[in-house]
């Protein structure tokens, strides 16, 4: 273990307090990154949870060991981030917080428990048959750490469940499909749930022609990143009944107020939520005194994402 002090800015309190007592030899600064870092040399940066896309430039001249995200998904990050950091992202953090939005997603539009709220609203006793969970084919595109929790989960609902992901590939489930599969497996689907990462590959690929091999009734719901669907294909399919739709997230981002998709009774829209929950904030405290203990034992550290 190095004497020397190990540096690490933190961009809130609440994270530093549910840190607790750290070793010795750890020094922490307060640092939102919302202008110059206040010391040339910080071994650990965490961002924040919001906008660190916007403030990773401030790493520049900053020599740093390691910058923590506070999210899965990093898309633009490596454009952004300046020369001469490593970048990790936050796998084992959010897995179950969204694992547990898209089930109740998926839930609340299978179940009609956006026609009972409102019917509620309206003081009326509304009841209707909905179709079940239970025997449902749901299609998961993307196969990382949310897709497994997801899979976990729908399994217990006693449904089938088709992986497709961009590398076909087998594991201990079986199957996993590949991108180019998608056109002969979305027929088969009643509900597609969506959780890519935003590339160049996967920006526009729910677009007009995927939606259309969907059968009538199926629903889909992106927990991805709303660039991931064309919303204009979306706004078409759905308008017309064709398909129902959950969104945590839409494109753009937050949606207008006003959107015509706001209106649709088949669509469910949650305002980009996936992992916010109680379960956030221990568990980046833990991945965070994780980082800091292979840092000070030497170590490399975890969910390296990025290399600039």
């Amino acid at each position: 273990m190095s004497s020397e002090t190990l540096r690490v800015s933190l961009p809130d309190p609440d994270l530093r307090a549910a840190l607790g007592e750290l070793p010795d030899g750890v020094e922490v600064i307060e640092w939102a990154m919302e202008g110059p870092a206040p010391i040339p040399k910080i071994d650990l940066v965490v961002t924040p949870y919001m906008g660190a896309a916007n403030r990773v430039a401030h790493l520049a001249g900053v020599r740093t060991r390691l910058v923590q995200s506070q999210s899965i998904g990093y898309d633009g990050i490596d454009t952004l981030l300046p020369a001469g950091h490593v970048f990790a992202n936050a796998a084992s953090v959010h897995e179950t917080s969204t694992a547990e939005l898209t089930l109740a997603l998926i839930l609340a539009s299978q179940r009609g428990i956006d026609d009972f709220v409102r019917a509620a609203e309206r003081g009326e006793w509304a009841p209707a048959q909905h179709a079940s969970l239970a025997d449902r084919t749901v299609l998961l595109l993307g196969y990382g750490g949310v897709g497994h929790a997801i899979e976990t989960r729908l399994l217990a609902f006693e449904t089938t469940v088709i992986r497709v992901a961009r590398t076909a590939r087998t594991d201990e489930r079986g199957t996993i499909y590949g991108f180019e599969s998608l056109p002969e497996l979305l027929s088969r689907a009643d509900i597609v749930v969506v959780g890519v990462p935003l590339t160049p590959e996967t920006t526009g690929m729910v677009d007009d022609a995927f939606l259309s091999l969907m059968p009538g009734g199926a629903l889909l719901v992106n927990i991805a990143r709303g660039p991931v669907a064309d919303t204009e294909a979306l706004l078409a399919h759905a308008t017309s009944g064709r398909i129902r739709l959950a969104l945590d997230v839409t494109d753009p981002e937050p949606l207008p107020a006003g959107h015509p998709l706001f209106a649709l009774p088949n669509v469910i829209i949650s305002p980009h939520v996936g992992g916010a929950s109680s379960a956030m904030l221990p568990r980046m405290a833990l991945l965070v005194r994780q980082q800091i203990e292979r840092m000070l034992r030497g170590e490399t550290p975890i969910n390296v994402v990025l290399t600039s």
